[in-house]
């Protein structure tokens, strides 16, 4: 039987108790195991991890290792490796539904004009969340929805899967290696170790765009996302926040937006809005807008 879809994950010194439920998950997929493979990417990890993990339940599993440090060299090992025609990337802290990969398979026969889609991602939190930290939730991979959405456009951020449990059709996979290998820019995009750089994840489903294909998100996809109480704690959304205004103004102009400094008028604006926030909401937003000032005077030097 064919192999129809490759499954991918990237780990870095995991959380071993996450990644062994990320494991059981997959090992209860409705998918016979004969149509997928599971790739187990092993990103300069301390110890081997094919010395701790066991993948023999799995006849398809491959135990891979990537020395070079980062999310994107893991990524483009995975896409190298993979043998499926539809890429399925999964942290190791997602727990798939146990129909994920069925219905992602479906929806790559039945949405041909598509070539990255995701799905629902509901968090499992190791502790409740203070009550503050619910606007930047958005920014730890969680994502609600009450029906399908698609479209052909870039920037559609209502259609645009992020990395967690994202489905991706080989052809958009190889096309994105092939951009960063002309451009090895686009490589800094993502986690690096401690590093909290992002939208690596945005730029592979952009790719889809760029080929004439299209993305989308499907409430039929459901996924956990196990978060530690580190992830909600003040000092590390400061640096998420900080990454993410980075981030996207270093995607944004790798992908042809050239950026415009802000004019005193907005500046001004802005301050004004940040004096009404509380001092937590001030802080993660001057974080924010740390991380696009210090992106602008990259690019506008470039």
């Amino acid at each position: 039987m064919e192999i129809a879809i490759s499954v991918i994950i990237c780990t870095h010194n995991p959380n071993l108790y996450y990644l062994d439920k990320v494991l059981m998950a997959l090992k209860s997929q409705t998918l016979v195991l004969e149509q997928w493979e599971l790739l187990l990417v092993d990103n300069a990890n301390r110890q081997l991890l094919s010395k701790e993990i066991d993948l023999t339940w799995h006849p398809q599993a491959r135990h891979i290792r990537e020395e070079e440090l980062g999310l994107t060299p893991a990524r483009l090992r995975g896409i190298k490796e993979a043998r499926g025609h539809l890429l399925v990337f999964v942290d190791d802290d997602n727990v798939l539904e146990q129909n994920y990969l069925e219905v992602a398979l479906q929806i790559s026969k039945n949405w041909s004009n598509l070539g990255a889609w995701g799905g629902i991602i509901q968090p499992e939190f190791e502790q409740q969340p203070p009550e503050w930290t619910k606007p930047y939730w958005i920014h730890l991979a969680i994502r609600d929805f009450d029906r399908d959405k698609w479209s052909n456009l870039a920037y559609q951020n209502e259609t645009t899967p992020c990395g967690a449990g994202m489905c991706v059709r080989k052809v958009v996979a190889e096309k994105y290696a092939e951009l960063l290998h002309n451009d090895s820019r686009r490589s800094q995009l993502d986690r690096r170790g401690k590093q909290l750089i992002s939208c690596g994840d945005t730029d592979l489903a952009l790719t889809s765009c760029d080929i004439g294909l299209g993305t989308g998100n499907f409430t039929a996809l459901k996924l956990t996302h196990l978060i530690p109480s580190n992830r909600l704690q003040e000092d590390y959304l400061v640096k998420l926040l900080e990454g993410i205004g980075y981030s996207v103004i270093i995607l944004d102009f790798l992908r042809g937006k050239v950026p415009t400094p802000l004019s005193w008028k907005r500046k001004l604006f802005a301050q004004l809005q940040l004096w009404q926030m509380s001092q937590k909401d001030r802080l993660l937003i001057q974080a924010f807008q740390k991380g696009e000032s210090r992106a602008l005077k990259e690019v506008l030097n470039t």
